[in-house]
């Protein structure tokens, strides 16, 4: 069959090497023809007994040391008797081809396929044929090299295992995560670098211009499903389209921050910034910037990770109100009023005008009605000032029943514009309330030239005791009135 040179050659070759018979699977090519088989693949698809058929037709001739070795055969035919267990299992779909090839009158066919060694070792095999010169007619003589290329596709399984392993964790991230192309913003900075421009925080607040062209140039790769989530988007089109939606207003300023730290290579780095989902509401994020390893020199992959801090600002936010308001009257609370008094010390604006009220009869109230009663008359009288009082000048509640309205600039005629108003309104109030009128004490003093903030108090408060005592003085005569009477 082979030469002697071409023996040897064949022998010690270092690759798999066959000499097989395919006359056997010509002959059945034939007899398929003559009934009138025209399309081969789906014939063989259709029924892959059909290709066993063709199988059990080829008679291998001869096989070299590599060969034997490689599927673990100590001889030919040792090898030729366990060829069941070499071929098997997905080995008849693969086959298809080969035998596809020599029907449409191919002398070559190449491919892929799994086999086994006769110990169940899995190979990845690249097959190769040729049919042997001289043998085209009756495909006699075929020369077949099955190479091992188990560990190259070992390395490719895991490498795309990795693969998805990665976009597993990108596109299920419960962290939104967006992977940015930022190499037109490089290619910007380096132009600016070129012009000589050394500082480049002035450079950015002489061209707002320029912050904004940077901000256009960001391309946007993928996104994933918790960013789609975050930002209220159904799909990953529609947010790219409405992304003007999502990144407005306050952001240009923290993204001029960006840029001066990028112009200082600082290629990772991560700041507090607002966004806006596509329904309008507000999102406060933590964003994680980070340029991808081996992109340092264009930065032409990035990933910037957002993190969802809504609720934790909404919290502070809660605290930050908690410690400067009254929760039952919704006023500011005795330490704003101080920490107010203290700047409004140290502030050369004046006047100042201070207008302190208690409220009468609370103790009564809470006596003879209870004290959620009593909580009802501080409420409403929360609501009188909160719907009077208006920044700058702010209303607090400073004790159980005492209340202070601080009014910086306001000079006299407006404090007792102010104080006509709270009137007017509590009278209003009352008229929803005739079982349960409220009744205010008051006093209001303005400051007068080099007077401290302590002594505009005191005779505010001293006014306001004043008030109090003519008010309980008026309450006791017409008591003592209506006994006489009775």
């Amino acid at each position: 069959m082979i030469g002697s040179v071409d023996a040897n050659i064949f022998e010690l070759a270092p690759i798999a090497m066959w000499i097989e018979d395919f006359s056997g699977v010509k002959a059945q090519f034939e007899a398929w023809r003559a009934d009138g088989v025209i399309d081969i693949r789906t014939f063989l698809k259709q029924d892959l007994t059909r290709v066993a058929q063709c199988s059990s037709k080829i008679r291998i001739l001869q096989v070299n040391r590599r060969t034997l070795d490689l599927f673990e055969a100590s001889d030919l035919d040792h090898l030729t008797g366990n060829l069941g267990r070499i071929f098997r299992d997905d080995m008849l779909e693969t086959h298809i081809n080969e035998l596809a090839a020599l029907w449409d009158g191919k002398t070559e066919f190449a491919g892929t396929a799994v086999n086994y060694t006769l110990s169940g070792r899995r190979l990845d095999i690249q097959l190769r044929g040729s049919v042997l010169p001289g043998y085209e007619q009756t495909l006699a003589q075929l020369l077949i090299t099955t190479e091992d290329v188990t560990a190259r596709e070992d390395a490719r399984r895991a490498e795309l295992e990795n693969r998805r392993y990665a976009e597993g964790v990108f596109m299920h991230s419960p962290i939104s995560l967006w992977i940015e192309d930022f190499s037109g913003i490089h290619a910007l900075l380096d132009d600016v670098r070129s012009r000589g421009i050394v500082d480049f925080r002035v450079f950015t607040d002489v061209h707002p211009e320029f912050v904004r062209q940077c901000m256009s140039e960001i391309r946007v790769l993928d996104v994933n499903q918790a960013t789609l989530d975050l930002f209220c988007a159904p799909d990953r089109q529609t947010l790219l389209l409405r992304q003007g939606e999502v990144f407005r207003d306050e952001m240009e300023k923290p993204f001029r921050e960006q840029l001066n730290d990028l112009w200082e290579n600082r290629l990772y780095h991560s700041r507090e910034v607002v966004n806006y989902a596509l329904d309008g509401s507000v999102r406060h994020i933590l964003l994680n910037f980070a340029v991808f390893p081996g992109h340092e020199h264009d930065w032409s992959r990035v990933q910037v990770s957002l993190t969802d801090i809504t609720a934790r600002k909404k919290a502070e936010a809660y605290l930050e109100y908690l410690g400067k308001h009254d929760i039952l009257t919704k006023l500011h609370n005795r330490a704003f009023f101080t920490d107010e008094l203290n700047r409004l010390e140290r502030k050369s604006l004046r006047p100042v005008s201070a207008i302190v009220i208690d409220l009468n009869g609370l103790k009564e109230a809470n006596d003879q009605r209870g004290h959620d009663a009593g909580d009802a008359l501080l409420r409403r009288f929360g609501e009188v000032l909160n719907s009077v009082v208006k920044a700058p000048h702010h209303a607090t509640r400073i004790g159980g029943d005492e209340f202070a309205v601080l009014m910086p600039g306001a000079d006299r005629q407006a404090a007792q514009g102010m104080v006509d108003t709270i009137n007017e309104i509590l009278k209003i109030n009352n008229q929803f309330y005739s079982d349960a009128l409220l009744s205010v004490s008051i006093g209001m003093a303005t400051s007068e030239p080099g007077e401290s903030m302590e002594a505009l108090m005191k005779r505010a408060d001293d006014l306001m005791y004043e008030n109090k005592r003519s008010h309980y003085a008026s309450k006791h005569i017409a008591l003592e009135a209506r006994r006489a009477k009775g």
